[in-house]
């Protein structure tokens, strides 16, 4: 930041290099005839500074002029979830004739942070962020000089920002407690990264529909930390062969949902095991037997981020909001499985 307060400026940042304006362009959009040690001498202001070059300054001629850009950074584009999130995004920036460039964050803390640099410094006239950061008040000079950001799925930490989530502890809960309607009495739960809030939260949905009839879940049969189908295939396989297996799973991602699935299917043990997923996803209406979920309604989702990032573009002064959205427990044949005996 200048001594002024202000955001910092490449004059700033020439100021403290010693060097022309005219070197710091050339070190910044990475051309050449700049010596190695001029280079770095710059590239150390520009990090001192927090200078961000602003890529679109050419397009921008009217003072509050817009892209017509917005950012979406999602947690990972090939995951059903985040690419039908964006689609309902799309749907509300077309609306309001503006488009959208997005990214995968891939659960990286540097991604995120570098990403959110990259689309500010590009001008968009929106923010949506999926975040992976415990922390977001590198943010907060942003919000208070750029433009708006709206998270969506996880709430913003160390920071006053718009969000729009889904309960998921109340959603981990139904799909906990449908399993123990049953009859169930060994219900294994695989869940994401221990890192991520939604993971957390549904942990605590899960230890708390057993709390609720008296009961702690066996800790063999809670497994954290599980990224992929494939991971949650194999910690499936190794349940199965204790001498005490689950008798039915509660699986807390879609990805998880599919490995659990697969596993059950390669043991011949998918019509007596029960599976109740968080997240539904294209097809699981037609595995055998069809997938029960716990559904988040993503179109709802998508559409209140987009209306409220909008609205934020548009002047709404309001204070932040924190919208939350009901997940609903969708019955369809493989969470009713009761258990043997």
């Amino acid at each position: 930041m200048s001594s002024t307060g202000d955001r910092a400026t490449m004059r700033d940042v020439a100021t403290l290099a010693g060097v022309s304006l005219k070197t710091v362009s050339r070190v910044v959009n990475d051309e050449r005839g700049v010596s190695p040690e001029v280079r770095q001498r710059v590239s150390a202001a520009v990090v001192t500074l927090g200078y961000r070059p602003n890529h679109a300054a050419s397009t921008l001629r009217r003072r509050g002029a817009r892209t017509g850009l917005v950012g979406a950074l999602l947690q990972d584009l090939s995951n059903s979830f985040s690419g039908a999130l964006l689609r309902a995004i799309e749907d509300v920036a077309r609306e309001n004739r503006t488009a959208v460039l997005t990214a995968s964050i891939d659960e990286e803390v540097d991604r995120e942070r570098d990403l959110v640099r990259d689309l500010l410094g590009r001008q968009v006239d929106g923010l949506v962020l999926m975040p992976t950061g415990r922390d977001h008040a590198y943010l907060g000079e942003e919000l208070r000089a750029g433009p708006p950001v709206v998270f969506v799925d996880r709430p913003p930490r160390g920071l006053e920002a718009d969000a729009v989530t889904v309960d998921n502890v109340l959603g981990a809960r139904r799909g906990t407690e449908h399993l123990l309607a049953q009859g169930h009495r060994r219900v294994a739960g695989l869940f994401h990264l221990p890192g991520v809030l939604t993971a957390q939260d549904r942990v605590t949905g899960f230890t708390a529909a057993h709390a609720d009839r008296g009961m702690q879940p066996d800790p063999r049969l809670v497994v954290t930390g599980v990224p992929s189908s494939v991971e949650a295939a194999r910690v499936v396989g190794e349940m199965l062969a204790l001498d005490d297996p689950p008798t039915a799973i509660f699986a807390g991602r879609n990805n998880l949902s599919t490995g659990a699935i697969r596993a059950l299917a390669e043991r011949g043990v998918q019509h007596r095991v029960a599976l109740v997923g968080f997240d539904d996803y294209p097809l699981a209406d037609l595995v055998d037997p069809p997938l029960t979920v716990v559904k988040q309604n993503v179109p709802r989702i998508g559409r209140a981020v987009g209306e409220l990032l909008f609205a934020r573009v548009a002047g709404d002064p309001s204070p932040p909001r924190h919208l939350v959205v009901e997940p609903t427990l969708v019955p369809r044949g493989s969470g009713e499985i009761p258990p043997p005996g």
